[in-house]
């Protein structure tokens, strides 16, 4: 296996497009878990809507993860005798190809743990509304999925 600064950039993105969206979302999920622990301790059959607000941010990290995943397939990092070196300009366009899920990755955690966190809000008072909770931080997971499809199409655009 011949290592290349093609192939430290690509790792550098692999790492990148992991560890910021993971690391939005562990924030944000635990944030999250502090506040509904509340909530459930005064109320626990509202376990359950209380989680679905809870485990909304932690998607961006699957984002970043599929990416990650999506770049060793490419260049075979899962069988050593089929590694494929790469050239300083391959490494670069990999780099670049994992920013959209990486930075809107991580960013759009903090967004949507402030929309799930006014929702955990309304499930105290009206518990009926939990849909509309849902509903209304999820519109910031739209951003996270097309951050995930632009890294997906800019690394299908790599040529090997």
């Amino acid at each position: 296996m011949a290592i290349t600064w093609g192939s430290v950039l690509a790792f550098m993105g692999i790492a990148l497009a992991v560890a910021a969206p993971g690391i939005g979302s562990a924030r944000a999920v635990g944030i999250l878990g502090e506040q509904a622990s509340g909530v459930i301790s005064e109320e626990p059959e509202r376990f359950g809507q209380a989680l679905l607000l809870q485990a909304l941010p932690g998607t961006q990290g699957i984002y970043g993860l599929l990416i990650g995943f999506m770049i060793m397939a490419k260049i075979n990092v899962f069988d050593l005798a089929q590694f494929i070196p790469l050239s300083t300009q391959q490494g670069w366009m990999f780099f670049f190809a994992v920013m959209p899920v990486a930075i809107v990755g991580f960013f759009s955690t903090i967004y949507q743990a402030k929309a799930c966190s006014g929702g955990i809000g309304v499930i105290t008072k009206r518990p009926e509304d939990v849909g509309k909770a849902i509903t209304l931080a999820a519109m910031v997971e739209t951003y996270a999925v097309l951050g995930f499809l632009a890294s997906l199409l800019l690394l299908n655009g790599i040529p090997l």
